[in-house]
């Protein structure tokens, strides 16, 4: 494909032979067969030098058969006696970033990546960039290329590979940069933190956590994040003092800034699994009036008006729930639930039909782990996909 992009249709301009070895050439090149090309190309360079299109397509099939010198040497020749071909410039920039050549291609290459229309030609390009520019230590610009080489190519594999060992790099980078600026900071305690709680290090993400709040004790969201580290040790140990460390620091979190919905909707979820059901409620509906679109907690609250037998109140709840997010399958179950319990029947038929649907279709993205995310509400026990 980029030696029909490159090079085009070659005709032969003197005598019968010359036509013949350029039939032959192309008809290898459409089969594939890359060297009966070359080597037909190249016999027609020996007959007719002065032709630039023989040149650029010996260039193209020297690219693709990764013998990037003779690729360069065949597009300089091309260029001398056509400099307007098409093209023959960002073959130049690829060639030349292959051979390591950065410097000479950057400037090949950029015009090559930010203006051309073929989606190939295109991609090629902007692949190469990247390499150039980090050949040439400029990580702030391969970022830049690689978030334009993600929104061209959301879905391709080489892409992503490339882009994200370029956003692993930048930010390893960025974060050597912290430790040799400020190795006693906040920032980079935090950084320590959020390290270790990737790799489920509780004991160090604690440890960290706890020194940012020796060197600044009212740091928003620090209690929070030392009450999911110890909700999830207790998942894994279950073991109670994890559980009730995880309630005192969400609770030390809301009395520091009494509007951290995340934090008052961990309180109310704790308590309704410990059996504080009152508490539970008074924590999810203080939630839900302050923020009337928390998903989760418009989930738990209507859970715990379904045990209460007040099924209208729950299928109010749930049916906004499923509004906002719509492939949550436990909403969707518990207001099938709700529904049926007020005399829907109609209604629970429909929620959990899409509960069922839902509930046997496969995952289609991977959940994103954030340091913010909230504990999901989960299907009840008695729950009959």
């Amino acid at each position: 494909m980029l030696i029909a992009l490159i090079s085009g249709r070659v005709r032969a301009q003197s005598d019968a032979q010359a036509a013949q070895l350029a039939e032959e050439g192309q008809q290898a090149l459409a089969r594939g067969d890359s060297n009966t090309a070359r080597e037909d190309f190249e016999k027609l360079a020996r007959l007719e030098p002065g032709v630039a299109e023989v040149h650029a397509t010996l260039a193209a099939i020297d690219f693709q058969q990764r013998r990037y010198d003779e690729a360069i040497a065949q597009i300089h020749a091309a260029q001398k006696l056509k400099p307007g071909l098409p093209r023959l410039g960002s073959l130049l920039g690829l060639s030349e970033a292959a051979e390591g050549q950065y410097r000479q291609a950057l400037p090949l290459l950029e015009p090559c990546f930010r203006q051309t229309a073929d989606r190939q030609l295109n991609r090629l390009c902007g692949l190469q960039l990247l390499r150039v520019h980090q050949g040439l230590d400029q990580d702030a610009d391969a970022v830049e290329v690689a978030l334009a080489l993600d929104r061209l190519f959301p879905d391709d594999p080489e892409v992503l590979y490339h882009t994200g060992r370029v956003f692993g790099s930048y930010a390893y980078t960025v974060m050597e940069r912290l430790h040799d600026t400020a190795p006693n900071s906040v920032w980079m305690l935090l950084a320590q933190g959020e390290a270790n709680e990737s790799q489920k290090n509780y004991e160090a993400a604690i440890a960290a956590y706890q020194h940012v709040l020796v060197l600044d004790l009212r740091r928003a969201g620090i209690h929070y994040r030392l009450g999911r580290l110890y909700l999830a040790r207790y998942r894994e140990t279950e073991k109670p003092e994890d559980q009730q460390s995880a309630l005192d620091e969400f609770q030390q979190e809301i009395a520091l800034d009494p509007s951290d919905g995340n934090a008052r909707y961990e309180v109310a979820n704790l308590e309704a699994e410990t059996g504080n059901q009152d508490q539970a409620r008074a924590e999810y509906q203080t939630l839900v009036k302050q923020i009337p679109d928390f998903e989760e907690a418009l989930v738990g609250l209507g859970g715990l008006d379904i045990q209460a037998g007040d099924f209208a109140a729950a299928a109010a709840l749930l049916a906004h729930a499923t509004e906002l997010r719509a492939d949550d399958e436990v909403a969707w179950y518990r207001l099938s639930v709700a529904r049926r319990g007020a005399g829907d029947t109609a209604g629970q038929r429909v929620a959990l039909a899409t509960f069922r649907k839902l509930h046997s279709a496969e995952p289609t993205t991977i959940p994103k782990p954030t340091g913010s995310a909230v504990t999901p509400q989960t299907l009840d026990k008695d729950a009959q996909p």
